[in-house]
C-alpha cells in the first residue's frame, strides 16, 4: 500500500467532512477510523478513487458515531444528508486545516501534535514516539487540542506566521522513533507553499532545505555533535542547497523581507562557503542586523555575537555578548567559544564545563564536556 498517497489525502478528506457540518474533533476521529479500514481493505481490493472511498467511509463512520451520540438534536439534520455516491469534490481545504491546527489558543506542543495528526496523517503512536512521551499522554494532548479548535470559527484569514512557527518547531525536533520529523516538516511546508503564495512560506522552506542539506555531516560516527566549522562539506547535499538558494532568491526578489527569509539568507551564506575560513562573516552580521530589525530576539542577538566574533575578532564578539542577559540558553557556551578564540583556554575550559552542566540536550552536553576536557588536557 502507498502510505505516502494515503497520508496526502487526509487533509482534503478531513476538510470535506468539516464543510459538510462535522465538528473538527468528530471529523478527525472518523478519518482516522477510515484510514484503519483502508489499511485493512485496500491491499486486496484497492479502490479506483481512493479519495472518494475515504470520503464515503469517513462520512459513514461520522454518521454512525453521531447516531449513537446523546447530543442527537444538534446533529439531527446531518443524519439525513449523506450525499449520493460519486467522485469526491476537488476543493483543497489543506490551508484552513493548517490555520486551525496552529490556532493561537493552543500551546505550541499541542499545535505541533495536532498538525502532525490532522495534516501530516501520523498516528498518535508515531507522534508519541517522536516526542518520547507515552502514547496515552499524546492521545490526551491531541484530544484536548481537537476540542479546543472544534469551536473555532474561520470567518477571517488565519495567521500565516503562527503556522510557520509551528512547522519550524516540527522541523527542529529532528528525528526520533520511526518518524523523521525534519523530513515531515519539509513535506508539510512544501504542501503549504503549494497552497499559498507567500514569501515567508518560501523563506521557511528554503531555510529548512539549507539546514537539512548539512544533516549527514552534523554527527560523528560515535554520535557526537560536529560543529559547523568542522563539518565535512563534501557530505553536504548540493541538490538541496541549490533548491533552497533558488527558492530564497525568488522570495527575496519580492521585496517583502521576513524573519525566515533572513535566516535562510544566513544559512545560504554558510552553504556557499567552500571552507569555514572562507565564510563571509561580514555579510552574515549584516543579515543578523536585518533579522534583529524584524524580531529583536535575544537568541538572534546571541547568534549575532558569534558572527561579530568571527567578522571583527573575539574581543568584539565578547563585547556584543556582554550586552546580553547571561541567563540566556547557550550564553555560557558562546562565551566559552569566544574566550578560546581570544587565547584564554583556562577561562574557556571553565565555561565549557559550566555550559555542559546547564545543557538540557544529552548530545550537546557531551560535546561541551569534551570541549572542556580537550582544553584542560592542553593546559597540563
Amino acid at each position: 500500500m502507498n502510505q505516502a498517497l494515503l497520508r496526502s489525502l487526509i487533509p482534503g478528506v478531513l476538510g470535506i467532512l468539516v464543510r459538510r457540518g462535522a465538528d473538527f474533533a468528530a471529523a478527525e476521529d472518523a478519518v482516522q477510523d477510515a484510514l484503519v479500514e483502508a489499511i485493512r481493505v485496500w491491499p486486496d481490493d484497492p479502490p479506483r478513487d481512493p479519495r472518494g472511498w475515504l470520503v464515503t467511509v469517513s462520512w459513514r463512520k461520522f454518521l454512525d458515531t453521531t447516531r449513537a451520540d446523546t447530543a442527537r438534536r444538534r446533529r439531527e439534520e446531518l443524519l439525513d444528508r449523506e450525499p449520493p455516491p460519486g467522485p469526491a469534490p476537488t476543493a483543497d481545504d489543506t490551508l484552513e486545516l493548517y490555520f486551525r491546527c496552529a490556532h493561537p489558543s493552543l500551546t505550541p506542543s499541542s499545535a505541533v501534535a495536532l498538525t502532525l495528526r490532522a495534516v501530516g496523517g501520523l498516528t498518535t503512536r508515531q507522534i508519541a514516539e517522536a516526542y518520547l512521551v507515552p502514547e496515552a499522554t499524546m492521545a490526551q494532548r491531541i484530544s484536548r487540542a481537537k476540542r479546543t479548535v472544534s469551536s473555532v470559527r474561520f470567518d477571517r484569514p488565519g495567521d500565516v506566521g503562527t503556522v510557520l512557527r509551528v512547522l519550524y518547531l516540527v522541523f527542529n525536533e529532528g528525528y526520533s522513533g520511526d518518524v523523521d520529523l525534519a523530513a515531515e516538516a519539509i513535506r508539510l511546508t512544501r504542501r503549504l507553499a503549494a497552497a499559498i503564495d507567500h514569501p515567508e512560506v518560501s523563506g521557511l522552506l528554503a531555510l529548512m532545505l539549507l539546514h537539512h542539506a548539512r544533516r549527514a555531516s552534523r554527527t560523528a560516527p560515535d554520535g557526537g555533535l560536529v560543529p559547523l566549522a568542522e563539518q565535512d562539506r563534501g557530505r553536504w547535499d548540493t541538490g538541496l542547497i541549490a533548491e533552497g538558494v533558488e527558492i530564497l532568491q525568488a522570495a527575496l526578489a519580492r521585496d517583502r523581507l521576513g524573519e525566515f527569509q533572513a535566516q535562510a539568507a544566513i544559512a545560504a551564506l554558510h552553504a556557499d562557503a567552500p571552507t569555514a575560513g572562507e565564510t563571509d562573516w561580514v555579510q552574515i552580521v549584516e543579515w543578523y542586523d536585518e533579522l534583529l530589525r524584524l524580531t529583536d530576539s535575544p537568541v538572534v542577538r546571541l547568534n549575532r555575537a558569534v558572527a561579530v566574533g568571527a567578522a571583527d575578532g573575539p574581543r568584539a564578539g565578547l563585547a556584543a555578548l556582554a550586552e546580553l542577559d547571561d541567563s540566556l540558553p547557550r550564553y555560557t557556551a558562546v562565551a566559552a567559544y569566544l574566550h578560546e578564540r581570544d587565547g584564554d583556554p583556562a577561562t574557556a575550559a571553565r565555561l565549557y564545563a559550566e555550559a555542559a552542566r546547564k545543557a538540557t540536550n544529552l548530545a550537546e552536553r557531551d560535546h561541551l564536556t569534551r570541549q572542556a576536557a580537550r582544553l584542560n588536557v592542553r593546559e597540563r
